[in-house]
């Protein structure tokens, strides 16, 4: 804040702090929850000081019909130059005999590997208003606070040699490779133990280094960068042992690293713990360029332009993009306690839904958020 003297008055002069947002709203629910959120960050903007400028690209299935391809050459470019990266959902049964290179999904790991975000962040807290969504049983779920740390651009959805062929019996096959080369693995580490280190300090790294050479290399090249954060407690376990785990007794995580596919199937896994995949934001981090930023849910298709969509996902994926994209942990802050004072409020979609509460739709449970978001103390969470 800059103070400019004269000879009759004070004037208080306030320089806004400036960021330009890609909006990737996609298909399905995706439209409604990103128009929701969009106007929660403009007004916890406002509220904090800060100014959006907002840029909506086609991405998905929608670019697919608009242009052919499931991700525009000018809708990455627009993203690459943007300060951070807003997006809803993509797919839907429309598309799901396309070829695969026409597929919607295709784009958006097109979108992830052109944004070079190798870091996944998916958090997963049940809160306490939300405990009894919870399919396990109250004491299991009741203060589970973890975070996974998912590879994005390596392993087995990018690895080479990929596609189908024929056996030596003649029969079609169809095959994939996990690969994994040392760097991949050190800078998601780095990542993880950074992350730990801001928690409690206790990491589990998860793999399948019983069977597979690449989580073999996996564990060899975790253990090395532990040497580096002799702090934070690592531990390793498999990924089907985890699977029960998480199930068993989830409150045993703090943070968890993983690789891609065992990264996708546990935090989707994790996200049920919480009573709905609806209520679980991500944020996709690389070592420099924007951020992309989603719900992990997808596009619901079944329940698009019905108002029945959960956005609280996608709004506490845009505090993650205030917090982990932009460095503005006030305003991240603002928005995250409108969500616990609209869920304190008794306001729930259909996925939260429980006996007591108000029943709203994806624009209204928006418009409490909005009001908790311009009350400058929210109310006590």
């Amino acid at each position: 804040m800059l103070m400019a003297a004269s000879s009759s008055s004070m004037q208080v002069i306030t320089t806004k702090r400036r960021y330009n947002i890609t909006l990737l709203p996609g298909d399905g629910i995706g439209p409604e929850v990103i128009s929701v959120a969009k106007n929660v960050l403009n007004l916890a903007a406002s509220v904090e000081g800060i100014e959006f400028k907002f840029n909506e690209k086609l991405t998905g299935g929608a670019a697919l019909d608009a242009t052919g391809v499931p991700l525009p050459e000018e809708t990455l470019a627009a993203a690459k130059q943007s300060d951070a990266v807003l997006l809803g959902a993509i797919g839907g049964y429309k598309w799901d005999k396309n070829e695969k290179h026409l597929k919607p999904e295709t784009g958006l790991l097109q979108l992830r590997e052109g944004l070079e975000v190798f870091a996944n962040l998916r958090p997963t807290s049940v809160l306490p208003q939300l405990v009894d969504a919870s399919t396990l049983k109250k004491e299991v779920a009741e203060g589970v606070n973890l975070m996974v740390v998912r590879e994005l651009t390596g392993g087995i959805y990018f690895g080479k040699p990929r596609g189908f062929g024929t056996n030596e019996n003649g029969e079609e096959i169809g095959f994939n490779t996990e690969v994994y080369a040392a760097y991949e693995i050190d800078r998601i580490a780095r990542i993880a133990f950074e992350t730990a280190r801001k928690r409690s300090g206790k990491l589990c790294s998860v793999d399948k280094a019983n069977v597979l050479e690449a989580s073999m290399f996996w564990r060899k090249r975790v253990i090395a960068i532990a040497e580096e954060y002799p702090d934070v407690e690592l531990s390793h376990m498999y990924v089907d042992n985890a699977a029960m785990q998480l199930i068993r007794n989830p409150k045993q995580f703090d943070t968890i690293v993983t690789n891609n596919i065992f990264g996708d199937i546990l935090s989707d896994e994790a996200s049920m713990i919480t009573g709905s995949i609806g209520m679980l934001p991500s944020a996709s981090l690389g070592a420099s360029g924007p951020g992309l930023f989603e719900p992990i849910h997808g596009s619901a298709p079944d329940i698009a332009g019905q108002d029945k969509a959960n956005p609280l996902a996608t709004i506490l994926s845009a505090a993650m993009l205030l917090k982990y994209g932009l460095g503005e942990v006030k305003a991240a802050e603002r928005i995250e306690l409108a969500v616990l004072d609209t869920l304190n409020r008794g306001f729930r979609t259909g996925d939260i839904y429980s006996a007591g509460n108000k029943l709203v739709g994806c624009k209204e449970i928006g418009e409490e958020v909005l009001k908790s978001v311009d009350t400058k103390t929210p109310a006590s969470v």
